[in-house]
């Protein structure tokens, strides 16, 4: 198979004020080429944490444009990498990942366990629905982001995944040990997860996610597990190691190619493709050794 262009979103862990924390990158494995097509340099953000509000994260095409999410503000881009808008909503805060899907694009609003929905053509944040925990049991509270006040704050699941199909949402958390199956009014667990996952999303007969804590591209079902493990490099290659701002291995960004091959991203920012199958990679590019830059947000380039 072709492996096709594809577009990647990073974020730069410890950035200090006035630094890059981030930036999109258009990644052509087979021709080993990167262009790097955005720089992001706000100030405006909380620079506290090893994450923080820094970056870019995730990566959704609707259309003839590219949303991208930077915390708690959506950008849209054309596909010249022009600013065409940008939009915040006081619910939408440490934003992950987002996807689109029948004019609609779903975002992950982390600081508040909740999904947002946005019309693409209205440009207006019309729906929310907030996972809630009350005494041990799982409900979905239905709000309208364009009224202040409708739900609190809170981060017990630290939402981190979204994907949209026909009729309902797939969503994960880093503290979620499932991934559930929503839609405005129900939610149901779909797949057992490990705490510590990233990306989570159906797959063929079963589930794929980044594990965290593994360091590698899982695709789970009934009948089988397969792990490939995340590229690593020998330690005295790396730079901007020391502390604990950021380490090696971190996996972010799965992005589907085939019914076996997915592209994925990890610390030092690299960009790999992982064939399920055989459970192992058969392509990388890596786009600086620095241990700082990690991948975020992958999508392939349709352009």
């Amino acid at each position: 198979m072709k492996i096709p262009k594809l577009l990647i979103s990073t974020v730069v862990r410890g950035a200090q004020r006035g630094e890059s924390h981030g930036g999109l990158y258009l990644v052509d494995i087979a021709a080993r080429d990167v262009e790097q097509v955005a720089d992001w340099r706000s100030e405006a953000i909380d620079f506290s944490g090893q994450g923080g509000d820094r970056g870019l994260r995730g990566i959704a095409v609707a259309g003839q444009e590219i949303f991208v999410a930077a915390s708690d503000e959506i950008f849209a881009f054309d596909p010249w990498f022009q600013v065409v808008g940008s939009w915040k909503n006081p619910y939408l805060k440490h934003c992950h990942e987002i996807s689109a899907r029948d004019g609609k694009l779903y975002l992950t609003a982390t600081a508040f366990d909740a999904v947002l929905r946005m019309d693409v053509k209205s440009r207006q944040f019309e729906f929310g629905m907030k996972i809630a925990n009350e005494g041990g049991v799982i409900s979905l509270k239905s709000f309208d982001p364009r009224k202040a006040g409708e739900v609190e704050t809170s981060n017990l699941y630290h939402l981190n995944s979204v994907r949209a199909e026909k009729d309902c949402l797939f969503v994960a958390g880093r503290k979620m040990p499932a991934l559930v199956k929503m839609t405005e009014t129900s939610i149901e667990m779909a797949a057992g997860l490990p705490r510590g996952s990233h990306n989570a999303q159906p797959f063929g007969d079963g589930v794929l996610y980044n594990d965290g804590d593994g360091d590698a591209v899982v695709w789970s079902t009934k009948e089988e597990w397969i792990a490939s493990a995340v590229p690593r490099y020998p330690r005295e290659a790396l730079l901007g190691a020391g502390g604990d701002m950021a380490r090696q291995g971190f996996g972010r960004g799965l992005c589907v190619l085939s019914e076996t091959l997915v592209a994925a991203g990890s610390s030092p920012a690299t960009v790999s493709v992982h064939d399920l199958k055989a459970g192992q990679v058969v392509e990388t590019l890596n786009l600086t050794m620095d241990v700082r830059h990690a991948v975020h947000g992958l999508a392939v380039w349709p352009f």
